[in-house]
């Protein structure tokens, strides 16, 4: 490339034609036979006319190959077909089974922990209750409130690290 670009037409057609089997290679490994020649084709027009943009003080292999990656992602971008679909309403979703599944196993796991503090942590964590809310429902005081739920809270996550070692 050095050569080429300091006017050595025989070093440019060289290089073009050491080029042709990588880029062959690079696109063969990424899309369909029948384009690769295209983007072949293609890379080496960018090469020609991007060529004074090369810098003699950097390798010309990293270069070439951010040239190719590029005509490769333009040429997905052209040739990728996207189905847009309209979901029906009435469509089973998954979410609402991952609730489910999610509610069982809360529910499980505060069977593990005195009723009290099950309470405190349903509130506050299920229901969205805040701490003040909670204390009017349970006639307890707010550092109570806080130290069931922490304490509810180590208690499960204590029997889910110990499920987790089984």
């Amino acid at each position: 490339m050095r050569s080429a670009l300091k006017g050595d037409q025989n070093a440019y057609h060289l290089l073009l034609a050491d080029l042709r089997p990588w880029l062959t290679a690079y696109f063969g490994k990424r899309i369909h036979r029948n384009a690769v020649e295209d983007l072949v084709q293609d890379t080496l027009m960018t090469l020609h006319s991007k060529r004074q943009t090369f810098d003699l003080n950097y390798p010309f292999g990293p270069w070439i190959a951010a040239i190719a990656r590029h005509r490769w992602i333009d040429h997905m971008r052209k040739t990728l077909k996207y189905v847009e679909l309209e979901i029906d309403q009435e469509f089973p979703s998954q979410e609402h089974e991952r609730d489910e599944c999610a509610k069982h196993d809360v529910k499980t796991l505060l069977k593990l922990i005195p009723r009290a503090q099950a309470e405190v942590i349903e509130m506050m964590k299920l229901q969205e209750m805040s701490v003040e809310e909670v204390c009017k429902k349970t006639g307890r005081s707010a550092s109570s409130v806080k130290i069931m739920a922490h304490r509810g809270m180590k208690k499960i996550m204590a029997a889910v690290e110990e499920a987790q070692d089984d």
